[in-house]
């Protein structure tokens, strides 16, 4: 018998595939439909401070009195956070699996009371959606690291539920902030986030956004990391993110070290019952390697468990080139 069961952030989780925050995640009725599908677990789509700014600021006329401009921002925040709220409450009585919430802020202030509300609203966990862009020059790398280090601190003083990070890939020394926020109470970590990128589109000479999906290439992105984290840091979560298309790239994920593996881009492109289909892979590759639970061989290809560990630390291309005159 297959045993797919798995724990993430101290929550079991039926499957470790989960449905990371998107429009997938936005209402209970969609929710509804990824638990049917298989997800282990979904997280809803992110909260975001910018966005919040940003609707209020589509209500407010220019020369409008300041205490009417001060209410229709706080309307609105107080609306979008309310809204949001709902979501979990609503996901929560109609679903089993759990439920993540999700939030993006600007300011300190914020993260901390949308993570009181989220917590008290019934959420099982919160990723925090993090991404301070180093755009100071003068400020070191060290400055940007330890914003991240202290708002892992405070909201961990506000909210007792289990708290992942979802960081990005650039950081100097990435297994050590990992590290480093594990010590300040992080039960997981998600690698990597996907960020807006910008293009520049030549023909009408204006900038543009790139492509919103990932491709099943990205994994190459996070499989390192997660192979070396998994081994240099030991008790905390990984989720992997990005690329993960198909079964393989579950399996990839798990035996690099991941606990769970997120998924997005390919449920739009060919469906939420994709879910099932990752799920059979998995299930039937198990059972060819003769493996009854996930533990069985979860990390057994991470930087601790390799003949030769230099496979995750080497950076050029020498081996493959050596071969190709």
């Amino acid at each position: 018998m297959i045993n797919l069961t798995t724990r993430y952030l101290g929550l079991d989780l039926k499957n470790p595939v989960i449905v990371s925050s998107s429009g997938l995640t936005d209402s209970v009725d969609k929710i509804i439909k990824l638990e049917k599908a298989g997800a282990g677990a979904v997280v809803l789509k992110s909260l975001f401070e910018e966005q919040i700014n940003f609707e209020a600021g589509r209500y407010v006329e220019n020369g409008m009195y300041p205490e009417a401009h001060d209410y229709i921002t706080g309307y609105t925040k107080t609306n979008a956070v309310e809204e949001y709220l709902q979501l979990i409450e609503g996901s929560k009585k109609s679903v089993a699996i759990p439920v993540i919430a999700s939030i993006n802020c600007m300011s300190v202030s914020e993260w901390l009371s949308f993570a009181k509300d989220i917590q008290l609203a019934g959420a099982d966990a919160l990723e925090m959606n993090m991404f301070f862009v180093p755009s100071e020059p003068d400020k070191s790398a060290g400055y940007f690291e330890q914003m991240y280090n202290d708002l892992v601190v405070k909201v961990k003083e506000v909210a007792s539920i289990p708290l992942s990070v979802k960081l990005g890939y650039y950081f100097t020394n990435l297994s050590g902030m990992v590290s480093n926020i594990y010590k300040r109470g992080a039960a997981g970590v998600v690698l990597f986030n996907r960020f807006y990128e910008p293009d520049i589109d030549i023909d009408k000479i204006s900038l543009t956004s790139s492509k919103v999906f990932s491709s099943p290439s990205d994994i190459r992105q996070s499989l390192r990391w997660v192979g070396l984290i998994s081994a240099l840091v030991k008790n905390i979560d990984i989720a992997a993110s990005t690329g993960i298309h198909n079964g393989g790239a579950v399996i990839k994920q798990l035996l690099a070290g991941a606990t769970v593996t997120e998924v997005c881009s390919v449920l739009y492109t060919k469906g939420v019952d994709h879910i099932q289909l990752m799920i059979n892979e998995l299930t039937e590759w198990m059972k060819q390697n003769n493996f009854s639970k996930i533990e069985d061989f979860r990390g057994r290809l991470n930087y601790d468990n390799i003949s030769d560990p230099s496979m995750y630390e080497r950076a050029q291309f020498m081996k493959y080139f050596s071969g190709h005159h």
